[in-house]
């Protein structure tokens, strides 16, 4: 059974309150810490009116990498699904001769 973990996180200097998976926990807080990043390295190199331009270009810039990494994903299940139907006609055809 999972349980929950109340946490709280800094984001662009706000705090929020979560309750996450105790699992989780790790994996929240240093995603928090990677937005913060985001935010200081996006805010000194763009011009923007105020924090929701810089989050709205970092949401853009993990859902791209989000879609490039699933459609890798994709690419290699492609692969790796042809490469082992070869190897189960190989295989089948090692056997029948035998």
């Amino acid at each position: 059974m999972k349980t929950n973990l109340d946490i709280r996180v800094q984001i662009g200097g706000r705090p929020y309150m979560l309750s996450v998976p105790v699992d989780d926990e790790r994996v929240v807080r240093l995603a928090a810490e990677n937005v913060n990043q985001l935010v200081k390295e996006f805010a000194k190199s763009f011009e923007y009116k105020d924090q929701q331009d810089l989050f709205a270009m970092i949401a853009l810039q993990h859902a791209a990498t989000a879609i490039r990494l699933e459609e890798e994903k994709s690419f290699r299940e492609e692969e790796m699904e042809k490469r082992l139907i070869a190897i189960d006609e190989l295989v089948s055809v090692h056997i029948n001769q035998n």
